[in-house]
């Protein structure tokens, strides 16, 4: 026998381990992060393709430059920190709140007689501030979601110590409530469901679907809360995308929201900040804890402790945006993003297929009647060479879908239109 094998695992190092025990939470979770996945299977997909010629609809991303209003009060703010007079003004450690102007402008283009510029607190963006959210609540809550909705509210609660065990069969944690959004329900959840939950994490217009919740919706939701003791955590990253006036842009629409709800916003997908990282979350004065304490200032003392304020420059872009040419500017490349949605729902519903979503939102909800929504990603990656969003990422409801993304150059688009019409049309 040769002893080589024998002595060359003899001779192996031990692995070198600390004292410190693994988070059991971590554990918990399933896979990676939905959209990193999904890039690992692109990028293998490339590797043994490497002449493909790839178009994304899969990651919400933006694609188009950012408006040259917008840029130029980030260049002006950038050079200033260069001068001993401009580092004076904007250098050095800013206010973790963020800087007042910006949220007084934040509070009169958005929240207009709704929210008082001491109620919005600047960050980095909504996806930081969800996790955060988890910090300030702590664990062991009981959570209430959309089913399907942006992973981040799921896996932030299995991270914070809010579920139990994953079930393989219902595909669901444990102490997580999934509220169905679908066709049959016009993707407005029954909310008895979330009878014993405290923190309930709503999305508006939703992601994946693109459905967004109207006037009566949010009054329902906003009763359940009040009526339940709970707390709404409102996501309103793609608020600016809906023209229905039947549909509120901020949850403080409807009367005593200020007092059963936190709501979060970013300027990544208004503006292209995706990777500048500059949004807000409105934390209302009227909200309280059941011992009649502060949310305001609880939220206000964690973000001193775990947050140095979001970047003076970014900041400087968000004020440039909310200024009059900034904003024309910023809706007008909201507006290219919706006709690329247009074009995606156009050519799914000619295709013959189920669409929701598109008009109030950039994402576009195709049902592939049933069919498991890994394999349907895995079909049109091999077919045409596009990549989309499997629903099962969002959510047990989420399998028999996709969600294509709007985010993306012109030409793309419509190319990706014309492969789709070549390998998965019904109709002819």
């Amino acid at each position: 026998a040769d002893p080589a094998p024998a002595a060359a695992a003899a001779a192996a190092p031990a692995a070198v381990t600390t004292k410190v025990a693994r988070n059991p939470n971590m554990g918990k979770l399933q896979a990676g992060y939905l959209f990193p996945e999904i890039n690992r299977i692109k990028n293998a997909h490339l590797k043994n393709k490497p002449d493909a010629k790839m178009i994304s609809l899969g990651i919400g991303d933006t694609t188009e430059p950012i408006p040259a209003v917008i840029v130029s009060g980030m260049v002006d703010a950038a050079a200033a920190l260069g001068t001993m007079e401009g580092y004076g003004k904007i250098g050095g450690y800013g206010a973790e709140q963020g800087v007042g102007a910006l949220r007084e402008k934040l509070a009169e283009k958005f929240y207009p007689g709704l929210v008082k510029s001491d109620e919005i607190f600047v960050s980095d963006g909504s996806k930081c501030d969800i996790s955060r959210m988890q910090m300030l609540f702590g664990p062991g809550r009981n959570i209430a979601v959309q089913d399907p909705s942006y992973p981040a509210y799921v896996d932030s609660s299995v991270i914070n110590g809010s579920s139990t065990t994953f079930d393989p069969v219902s595909k669901q944690y444990g102490n997580i409530a999934y509220l169905a959004c679908n066709a049959e329900n016009n993707f407005f959840p029954d909310l008895s469901g979330a009878k014993n939950s405290e923190i309930i994490f709503f999305c508006s217009p939703n992601n994946p679907t693109g459905a967004a919740a109207t006037r009566a919706q949010l009054t329902e939701l906003v009763a359940h809360a009040k009526a339940t003791g709970s707390i709404i955590i409102f996501d309103a990253a793609y608020a600016i995308y809906i023209d229905n006036p039947d549909c509120p842009k901020t949850i403080y629409e409807i009367p005593g929201a200020d007092e059963c709800a936190i709501e979060t916003c970013s300027f990544s997908k208004y503006a292209g900040f995706t990777g500048l990282r500059l949004g807000w979350t409105v934390v209302p004065e009227k909200l309280k804890f059941a011992d009649g304490s502060s949310v305001r200032t609880d939220w206000n003392r964690l973000m001193c402790t775990a947050f140095n304020g979001a970047s003076n420059v970014a900041q400087a872009g968000g004020l440039a945006c909310l200024s009059d040419a900034g904003f024309a500017a910023m809706m007008e490349l909201v507006q290219f993003y919706k006709e690329n949605a247009r074009i995606l729902k156009k050519t799914f519903d000619d295709m013959g297929y189920s669409t929701y979503g598109g008009s109030d939102a950039p994402y576009v909800w195709v049902s592939f009647d049933g069919r498991d929504s890994w394999e349907v990603f895995t079909e049109i990656m091999n077919k045409c060479d596009i990549v989309v969003t499997p629903g099962a990422g969002f959510g047990p409801a989420g399998d028999g879908f996709i969600r294509c993304s709007a985010f993306g150059h012109r030409e793309n688009i419509l190319e990706a239109a014309e492969r789709l019409k070549k390998s998965f049309a019904k109709t002819k």
